[in-house]
């Protein structure tokens, strides 16, 4: 699933990046309406939108309609604007939530997901470029291809997506993943994790050595 966010504070965008990119969503950040309008175009694979409504160049409703003209793809508007007026404004124009700042950003989360499951766009799966992770299947697919992978693997890699751009330690790995039940010792994870890297093949790098700390999985 990809998320486009679209707002030109850095500080709001960050905010919902980390908390979409914890529950497997790719994202891409567009600063004002112009931006939004461009990254629109050139990516065809967004599933939803996050749109803040005072920009400066293009204001979002404007961006919404031209966007909405091109494909009609569900749409949260996420504005300080609480008026009425606006509410309805959007919702006559067919946007599918309307959230007034400040906000709650696990709300927003769970309004997204919602989204997209009445949508049926929401698919228990997560994608990069041509990596796939079926969550239904617990399969693992590169250019179309089942990877062979191991159930200790296959939780590991969700773990890491799951955490995206978190720097986790061995500490942390063993505990999620094998708990009390685990005898070995570091150099155990260092083992899992190799294999999975071969695994991943050509997207190997995406699990990054993080030095004295453990390992991140981090999208380039």
């Amino acid at each position: 699933m990809k998320i486009l966010i679209v707002d030109d504070e850095e500080l709001i965008r960050d905010i919902i990046k980390n908390y979409c990119e914890n529950e497997g969503f790719s994202t891409i950040e567009a600063v004002d309406g112009n931006d939004a309008l461009n990254k629109f175009k050139s990516n065809d694979d967004i599933d939803i939108v996050i749109l803040d409504i005072m920009m400066p160049n293009k204001d979002g409703f404007t961006a919404y309609q031209e966007m909405k003209n091109l494909k009609n793809i569900p749409t949260i508007i996420l504005s300080a604007r609480s008026e009425e007026y606006d509410k309805l404004n959007g919702f006559d124009m067919g946007v599918d939530d309307y959230v007034t700042k400040p906000f709650s950003p696990k709300e927003l989360i769970a309004r997204i997901k919602a989204i997209l499951k009445r949508s049926n766009t929401y698919i228990d799966c997560y994608t990069y470029k041509t990596l796939k992770v079926d969550y239904k299947a617990h399969s693992l697919l590169i250019d179309n291809k089942e990877i062979e992978i191991t159930p200790k693997e296959y939780e590991l890699l969700i773990y890491f997506i799951k955490n995206k751009t978190h720097a986790l330690s061995r500490e942390q790995i063993i505990n999620e993943i094998w708990g009390y039940d685990f005898y070995g010792d570091d150099r155990t994870i260092d083992t899992h994790i190799k294999t999975l890297r071969k695994r991943l093949g050509i997207y190997r790098n995406l699990i990054r050595t993080v030095r004295g700390v453990g390992y991140k999985y981090e999208e380039k």
